[in-house]
């Protein structure tokens, strides 16, 4: 089993017009929302950084201004602690909380320390001495970013005036970032609003623009829906349409001028076709029957003797074999009489049921069989072309089985809510494959006489009540026709 391929269904220029401009603002929106931020962070961080630096660097001079002022440079815990007063005054001047570590990080003053420090019995571990030690401005920053522990810490060599370090400084930095938070929020709650905005009036721009932008290929591409070769086609005039515009609207009038040309002498070779087809058909018609009755007549003007007993005998011979020749012609001219003007049909409200049976009754076939599946089925049609129809099927059918078998024709008539169907089913040759395309062409005749006009006509009646007719064939065994009528026209 072959499935077939549901291909997605397309965007109209229009549509993506409007999903572009609508992209393009959420994009732009999107950059500006995230460089905004990397921006802000960015100066936040190099703000905090500044004043980290400040910060330190005044505690940095109080310290130096207290150990030189009172020489404590390479002395003992004790010395130290004598000015142990002095030296916790600073938190309060500079409103910090600062610790002082020796060299190998054993401490002087601790104000301040993280967990670390305090689970490492107050001292420098020896890593972070080494990472101290080796940093080029004597500067190291440390991120403490635990549960407890959340800040900016320096660590930074002390020197005396001679440039040699004497200790270490410990200065922990806790950023405020509510006022920050509180800008940034504030910013982008405006930049949310304007955007909102934007979005709203980008919307019915992008609406009423791609609606402008599209209007003309639209008008062409309904027009060109409405092309049609056996149409009296429009050309397009557009007010103010652009280059491309104009110029694809200039090739459709251009294609719409050559296909009426084409259309029209493509008219002319079909009449001409036609007509000469029929005046082919025609003349071979009337020459089948003319050929026997010149040969008749030369024979007998050969062999006729008026002393002849039998003479009148013969004479009477000649003249009923001209008049059935005569006939015969007749019979020509008024079948191509019918199928090129065939009368408009005169519809009726009939019963289909009883029009059909009295059509089948017509040839008192035994073989014959009719069936209905209900007793009456009213229908619009013309009865004397009805008729006709069945007539002519049946009579097909009758002649397409071979004389050595028992014809077997069925005739049923099957009415449904919205249709009829009509099946003339027959156990004849049937149809060749390569003959189906043909079966209802005027000339075409599978019999050695006839003119091949019957099924055309056929076609020709009931397409003009409003139906289909078509056929089922299977060499050897039989034909089925089948007539669809819809139930009102």
């Amino acid at each position: 089993m072959v499935f077939p391929l549901k291909l997605p269904k397309k965007f109209s220029l229009r549509t993506r017009l409007f999903v572009v401009m609508i992209l393009m603002l959420l994009v732009s929106g999107a950059l500006i929302l995230g460089t905004t931020s990397i921006q802000y962070e960015s100066q936040r961080e190099n703000y905090h950084l500044g004043r980290l630096n400040r910060k330190e660097a005044q505690i940095k001079r109080h310290v130096n201004h207290l150990v030189s002022k009172n020489n404590l440079h390479n002395k003992a815990d004790s010395v130290w602690n004598q000015f142990n007063m002095d030296f916790e005054k600073i938190n309060d001047i500079h409103s910090v909380r600062y610790s002082l570590f020796r060299l190998d990080g054993t401490p002087l003053f601790i104000y301040h320390t993280p967990l670390e420090i305090i689970a490492n019995d107050y001292k420098l571990d020896q890593v972070l001495l080494e990472k101290i030690s080796n940093s080029q401005t004597g500067i190291y920053l440390e991120h403490y970013n635990s549960d407890i522990d959340k800040f900016h810490a320096s660590y930074s060599l002390l020197k005396d005036d001679e440039n040699r370090a004497y200790g270490i400084l410990f200065f922990p930095y806790f950023e405020d970032i509510s006022f920050s938070e509180n800008e940034l929020n504030s910013f982008l709650q405006n930049l949310y609003q304007i955007y909102t905005l934007l979005l709203i009036a980008v919307i019915f721009i992008a609406y009423f623009l791609s609606k402008f932008v599209t209007r003309s290929l639209e008008t062409i591409r309904v027009r060109m829906a409405q092309t049609g070769l056996q149409k009296k086609n429009q050309k397009i005039y557009l007010k103010n349409a652009t280059r491309e515009i104009d110029s694809l609207v200039t090739s459709y009038n251009n294609m719409i001028d050559d296909l009426s040309e084409s259309a029209a002498k493509l008219a002319k070779t079909e009449r001409e076709q036609a007509w000469q087809e029929m005046a082919r058909q025609v003349a071979h018609e009337i020459k089948n029957p003319l050929t026997p009755m010149r040969l008749t007549i030369q024979s007998f003007q050969r062999k006729y003797d008026p002393n002849d007993p039998d003479s009148q005998n013969k004479l009477n011979d000649l003249s009923n074999l001209l008049i059935q020749q005569i006939d015969t012609m007749s019979e020509v001219a008024e079948a191509f009489s019918d199928f090129a003007s065939l009368p408009k049909p005169n519809m009726k409200e009939c019963d289909l049921v009883e029009v059909t049976k009295m059509a089948v009754t017509i040839f008192q076939e035994e073989h014959i069989i009719f069936s209905s599946n209900q007793a009456h089925i009213i229908h619009k049609l013309d009865r004397t072309q009805w008729i006709r129809v069945i007539t002519n099927l049946i009579q097909n059918a009758l002649q397409s089985v071979s004389p050595k078998k028992i014809p077997q024709i069925g005739i049923h008539i099957g009415g449904e809510q919205d249709q009829t169907t009509i099946t003339i089913t027959d156990n004849g040759n049937g149809i060749s494959p390569n003959l189906k395309d043909k079966i209802f062409e005027p000339k075409f005749t599978t019999k050695t006489s006839g003119m091949g006009l019957g099924l055309g006509i056929v076609k020709n009646i009931i397409e003009s009540h409003g139906g289909i007719i078509s056929f089922i064939s299977t060499p050897k065994k039989g034909t089925t026709f089948t007539i669809v009528l819809p139930t009102s026209l």
